[in-house]
């Protein structure tokens, strides 16, 4: 699932870091750190609330997300 298609629900949500923010404006690294990934491979899981969808439509073209059953 990728793109700015993810919507808040009470999912859990694992998002991986698939591309660098080198050279990205600064606002995506800041929300990169906020989703607490540092490095490309990283994974974190979060609840797919407003917030969090909120961040990965921002960055949705460095992460790769999926639905954790």
């Amino acid at each position: 699932m990728t793109g700015k298609r993810i919507k808040p629900s009470d999912a859990q949500l694992e998002i991986t870091q698939i591309k660098s923010y080198v050279g990205e404006k600064q606002n995506m690294r800041d929300t990169l750190r906020s989703l607490g990934l540092k490095r490309p491979g990283n994974k974190v899981v979060r609840t797919a609330d407003a917030v969090t969808c909120g961040m990965i439509n921002t960055v949705a073209h460095l992460v790769q997300v999926e639905e954790v059953k």
